[in-house]
């Protein structure tokens, strides 16, 4: 196999900010083993794998441990990867096929539009120990397309959270939002997420978090279009807009680096 993969930094212009994904546009199929071989090998939290397929491209999402349906930062660095190599004119929508979905993406000025699905909220009460997890007790709690949302009363405490990721595990609670309305002027919300399940303790910036995150502000801040900055240690911006069943996010990327893959 000769192959070139690369890596960039997703919801950021500035390099080694954002999330870090893999992209490796693929002539031939791989088997799931030799992409989540090479997932593990690049270590980071999503690794994207496209195939062009007539009208669309297949597109399939590894962590270093297992596939997952939906990674909204590997699908931004994917899309940024497609036009930046003159795979898809700029002009041009891609239309992705995942496991599970069709997503379209477009490309606005310097910026990718992803269209997401839409997730269902269900207000629930989550009987954990918040206050031994993560430093504070939740306002509210609500469950969403196998995330756990705990709304924190001020953005100094998203910042401030050191989760016991022991206990995560223990609760099996191990999908987890935790966000709050932004103390800043030109910022909504705030978020960070954590899915030790597959194998990352804290995901850098989420985007497929925002299916949830996106419908649940605009409820509670009464608007459809919303600024949410994920306030990891490398921090991401997303741009949010609730579009008739869809979260419309948008983004910047940058590309950090592409190798020739020899094995």
């Amino acid at each position: 196999m000769n192959k070139t993969i690369y890596q960039v930094d997703s919801f950021t212009d500035v390099p080694f900010k954002g999330n870090p994904a893999g992209v490796m546009l693929l002539d031939t199929e791989l088997t799931e083993e030799q992409m989540q071989n090479i997932a593990m090998e690049m270590n980071l939290s999503e690794t994207a794998f496209v195939l062009a397929a007539g009208d669309h491209f297949n597109i399939r999402f590894f962590t270093p441990t297992s596939e997952i349906a939906l990674c909204g930062h590997a699908t931004l660095a994917s899309a940024h990867i497609l036009y930046e190599t003159g795979g898809v004119n700029p002009q041009d929508a891609i239309r992705y096929k995942t496991t599970q979905t069709v997503l379209n993406i477009i490309k606005v000025d310097n910026c990718i539009q992803m269209g997401l699905p839409e997730y269902a909220l269900e207000r629930t009460t989550l009987d954990y120990d918040f206050q031994s997890i993560l430093g504070w007790e939740p306002l509210e709690t609500w469950y969403s397309n196998k995330w756990s949302i705990a709304v924190a009363e001020t953005e100094a405490q998203i910042q401030n959270t050191r989760p016991d990721f022991a206990l995560l595990k223990k609760h099996n609670m191990e999908s987890l939002i935790i966000t709050a309305k932004s103390s800043r002027e030109d910022v909504d919300i705030v978020a960070r997420c954590f899915v030790p399940e597959v194998g990352i303790n804290e995901d850098p910036v989420t985007g497929s978090a925002h299916c949830a995150l996106a419908p649940l502000w605009a409820g509670k801040l009464n608007k459809k279009e919303l600024t949410s900055r994920q306030l990891s240690t490398r921090g991401g911006l997303l741009d949010l807009k609730l579009n008739k069943g869809l979260v419309e996010i948008t983004g910047k990327a940058v590309t950090i680096f592409k190798a020739t893959l020899v094995i």
